[in-house]
């Protein structure tokens, strides 16, 4: 078990009961001074707002007394006991106090509750705050959480019971071994959250058979060898985020939405974006747009179809409907038989965390980031790290700094750590017009290629997925493609977040989701009248695609890589995917 202090002896308990009960005394004459000494409403000195104006007094003096009570229970174990106090549920399940050491040992016990009763009162007089911009309050908010998640007595190692458990057990090795590991990190720049040595792309990521057929300067373009005798006469293309590399859609082969699509006999191609490089330091968002017209337009000439399907995740997605736009205004918007969009943005009135980066004097911190053209994707990484940081930082601090542990593998997070560079100036553009400015939502604001683009114009078929505890691309911001888009519009909310809910394959039996055939206004009345279905989306999705165009075509000639117009250039995945 972990060390624990000394109970107090009788003298102790009787001197500290003396000293609560005078500081109960001093509160309550405090309590009734910040009335004023006749009794007025209003003390006879100045009040300064969030100083001691009588909403601060009584917040204080509550801090105070919950403090007192922690003392007391601390000083009595047996009253404690005998007087248990029901905590919320979210407490209750809160891993990083799991270990029954922080209930069961009075001093421990007294060190979480008195972190979340400090937690409690912090959050709670950033709420109260009066004549501060919304903006302001969320961003100060947002910051103070972070300080109070980085200051759980977790976190450390004397306040700990189960580092200093394991400290004695191990006499100091898993502080050693804590040491190298934060050591590594140091010196490669980046948090490690898995095994590095566990997973390879092309061994056991990304191994779905298929050949580079295209090449630019700025993507490749997979397609991807058919496991059935027909397949869908439209073909599909897949636009990833840049951000990050393409393989989250073809991770292990149990959960690669690719393999599973391919399995469905969908013709697929996918697009794998070059990380950002010096070459790329003039690259723009019209490049990417020009980028994916020409996906699409070699697609449709390599198979001699006329147009194709397409998804675009996250910021792809949000690509994607400007590229629609654009074909629209060019008379060419048949060239796209249907759009599929996994949690992508168009509206950013309402984009949740990461608008807490996009201040001016933020967006002069990227800039001064990417002096050679583009962003290292550290960066990044940690933005996205601090949106999750108890999960994806404080975590790793106590299982991998303190306690010493050897990471695990997990596909996932090592394709979280497999970070890609960004072409600056794109990237200064899209938070800049898009996060700050909203641009894309607004007609005629946003040119692409010397033409405005309007996001209302837009009448393909499209199906939009949302998840409903994505804090990168909230449901209700995804939402918002619904009041802007004009054709046939299906929506549908996934369980989980932005990776989780939407690489969900059917054999995993995960999750759920709701979908809503009515004609509602908000997402508050799809969720209202929704029918929630257990499982993946997956099949839900290919059968709403089948229903665009169910034709069907020998997987033969044109239909096999490397077999058409498009020469082999190289095995899948590629090359871009594993440049550094």
């Amino acid at each position: 078990m972990a060390a624990e202090p000394t109970p107090p002896n009788l003298a102790d308990m009787q001197y500290w009961t003396w000293v609560m009960g005078r500081a109960q005394q001093m509160m309550m004459e405090q309590g009734l001074a910040a009335t004023g000494t006749d009794g007025e409403t209003t003390p006879p000195w100045p009040i300064v707002p969030g100083i001691n104006d009588p909403e601060t007094m009584t917040r204080m003096r509550d801090f105070w007394t919950d403090s007192l009570t922690m003392w007391q229970r601390m000083l009595d174990p047996a009253a404690a006991a005998a007087t248990p106090v029901e905590e919320p549920a979210d407490r209750a399940r809160d891993k990083r106090f799991k270990a029954d050491a922080w209930r069961n040992q009075p001093y421990f016990d007294w060190v979480r509750r008195s972190y979340f009763t400090i937690a409690d009162h912090l959050l709670g007089s950033v709420d109260a705050m009066e004549g501060v911009p919304e903006k302001q309050k969320v961003q100060m908010r947002f910051a103070a959480q972070g300080f109070i998640d980085a200051m759980s007595p977790s976190n450390f190692a004397l306040t700990n019971p189960e580092v200093i458990e394991k400290t004695i057990e191990t006499r100091g090795q898993n502080l050693l071994d804590g040491l190298r590991n934060m050591m590594a990190d140091m010196k490669k720049g980046q948090m490690t959250h898995v095994d590095p040595n566990a997973f390879e792309v092309g061994r056991n990521l990304a191994t779905t058979p298929g050949k580079v057929v295209h090449r630019t300067p700025l993507y490749e373009l997979i397609q991807y060898a058919p496991t059935t005798d027909k397949v869908m006469g439209v073909p599909l293309i897949i636009f990833p985020p840049w951000i990050n590399r393409f393989y989250i859609l073809d991770l292990t082969a149990e959960k690669s939405f690719i393999r599973w699509c391919v399995d469905q006999g969908i013709t697929v191609f996918m697009v794998s974006w070059k990380s950002a490089d010096a070459s790329m330091k003039d690259i723009v968002w019209d490049d990417y747009v020009a980028a994916q017209i020409d996906a699409i337009d070699t697609v449709r000439d390599a198979l001699d179809v006329p147009a194709v399907h397409t998804i675009g995740y996250c910021v792809a997605g949000t690509t994607l409907a400007a590229t629609l736009a654009l074909l629209t205004a060019r008379d060419e918007a048949d060239k796209v038989a249907s759009a599929t969009f996994f949690t992508a943005q168009v509206d950013f009135s309402n984009a949740g965390e990461l608008q807490n980066f996009v201040d001016d004097d933020q967006l002069k911190l990227v800039a001064s980031l990417s002096p050679d053209g583009y962003l290292d994707g550290r960066y990044m990484a940690a933005t996205f790290n601090l949106l999750r940081g108890r999960d994806l930082i404080w975590n790793y601090v106590t299982n991998n700094y303190l306690m010493g542990k050897d990471y695990a593998p997990f596909d996932l997070l090592h394709w979280n750590g497999d970070t890609t560079n960004l072409p600056a100036k794109w990237h200064l553009g899209y938070l800049t017009d898009l996060y700050r400015d909203n641009r894309l939502a607004q007609p005629g604001s946003m040119v692409v290629d010397g033409t405005p683009i309007d996001l209302t114009t837009v009448r393909t078929p499209s199906y939009i997925q949302a998840g409903r505890e994505d804090h990168i691309a909230p449901a209700d911001s995804v939402w918002k493609i619904t009041d802007l888009f004009q054709g046939p519009l299906k929506f549908v909310l996934a369980g989980s977040g932005h990776i989780a809910g939407v690489v969900n394959p059917p054999a995993a039996r995960k999750y759920q989701y709701w979908t809503n055939d009515a004609d509602v206004e908000t997402l508050d009345d799809f969720v209202a009248g929704a029918t929630e279905t257990k499982g993946s989306w997956w099949p839900d999705w290919v059968a709403w695609l089948r229903a665009r165009d169910d034709a069907t075509v020998a997987a033969k000639r044109a239909r096999v890589p490397g077999k058409g117009k498009l020469p082999a250039i190289t095995d899948a995945p590629g090359d871009y995917v594993r440049a550094r």
